[in-house]
């Protein structure tokens, strides 16, 4: 009888499966999409882009999910001929009535003064007509995977892979953005490179049309130079970022938001040393971390044009002529992918980290965010890539 009844939980369990299945939208945005510099375009007449081609973005149209749903993204990734590990985002417009980085970037307007920091950090706040981009995807590419993932490779090839992989691919659960990515919105992909080669893209986001409550959004701050003219994002090391934001009635359930990679791949940069983040609001700190990643080995197999060296170290291993364990002398081939990282890998994508803020009352709030980065310098490119929004209720 036990086992009739797990058998009915299953059977119900998997035709309610399929029904999400078959009531759900699968809906592709880009397909084999060029990101690089200066490069060849796609294919695509509706894609645009920005920064000769290291933005590309899209305006895009889904149905209206009334009752909510729960919403999946994937993005695949993969090498069109650049061999480097490249900082990216996917991000969205959600106030495309607004100031928005596509005006900018079209030359058609200009970033809010209030959303400058410094004067010369330019629209990383949100002010009341201008909203920066919300980060839907936060990721790294690998060091040239799909292009150098060939025979030619296997001499950098570790025992303990199998093969190459030919594309990188992150998905993540979006379901607390349906109020951006609903009906008409604008998204887009930006991904660091300098070459002409760059980066093919795919993405697309899966709508499971099952009624979830949704909850609204607040974008605070992002401080990628989206755009050009906007400078690489060094002043943590002279100054905390402090923004106000507020709201007109009181909130329940308010969640922050909080995006951080830190970079500069020089000896001793941002990019391989343990800094500290601290976030305040309304004058209570509610994080303090050093965002790092200590399991960059094991996206080796996504790595095939890391730079690999040799480091000499004692292994132990079975004799079977003595029938025992002995420990000798060998070189260790270290990838540069393998190095643990500030809150990134070559080849990860980069989660949220979450704070419950609980209720806040209506009117004015101060977020303040203090990271101990270091100075940018001549060739010491340090810089903190950081963005944050609110989920609420009303």
């Amino acid at each position: 009888m036990k086992y009739c009844y797990l058998l009915v939980i299953c059977l119900a369990l998997l035709s309610r499966q399929e029904t999400f299945a078959q009531n759900g939208l699968d809906f592709k945005i880009f397909t084999d999409e060029p990101v690089n510099f200066g490069g060849p375009a796609g294919t695509d007449a509706e894609v645009e882009r920005f920064q000769k081609g290291r933005i590309v973005y899209k305006k895009v149209q889904v149905p209206d999910f009334p009752e909510g749903t729960d919403v999946l993204i994937r993005l695949k990734v993969r090498s069109d001929g650049d061999r480097w590990d490249k900082s990216g985002s996917c991000f969205v417009l959600s106030h495309p009535d607004q100031i928005t980085m596509i005006d900018v970037s079209k030359g058609e307007k200009s970033f809010p003064s209030s959303s400058n920091i410094q004067e010369r950090y330019l629209g990383v706040k949100a002010t009341d007509d201008y909203k920066p981009a919300i980060e839907l995807l936060r990721f790294m590419t690998p060091f040239g995977v799909g292009h150098f993932s060939n025979d030619l490779n296997t001499h950098r090839k570790p025992v303990y892979i199998p093969k190459w992989e030919e594309e990188v691919v992150w998905e993540s659960d979006i379901s607390h953005l349906l109020e951006v990515v609903d009906n008409t919105f604008y998204v887009g992909v930006w991904i660091d490179s300098w070459t002409v080669e760059g980066y093919k893209v795919d993405l697309s986001l899966h709508y499971s049309n099952r009624p979830k409550k949704a909850v609204h959004i607040k974008p605070l701050v992002n401080t990628i130079n989206y755009v050009n003219g906007q400078p690489l994002p060094d002043f943590f090391a002279e100054t905390p970022l402090q923004h106000s934001f507020s709201f007109e009635k009181r909130v329940k359930n308010v969640k922050l938001y909080y995006i951080t990679t830190g970079h500069g791949g020089h000896s001793g940069g941002d990019e391989f040393v343990k800094i500290k983040n601290a976030v305040w609001v309304n004058g209570k700190q509610v994080l303090e971390i050093e965002p790092w990643r200590d399991d960059c080995a094991s996206f080796r197999r996504f790595n095939p044009t890391s730079g690999v060296w040799l480091k000499k170290d004692s292994a132990s291993y079975i004799d079977f002529e003595a029938r025992k364990y002995k420990v000798k002398e060998i070189e260790e081939r270290i990838a540069s992918s393998d190095l643990s990282r500030s809150n990134w890998c070559p080849g990860s994508k980069v989660e949220p980290i979450v704070m419950d803020l609980g209720d806040l009352e209506a009117g004015v709030h101060d977020m303040k965010i203090e990271i101990g980065a270091s100075k940018a310098e001549e060739e010491k490119y340090n810089r903190w890539l950081v963005s944050a929004y609110l989920t609420y209720e009303e």
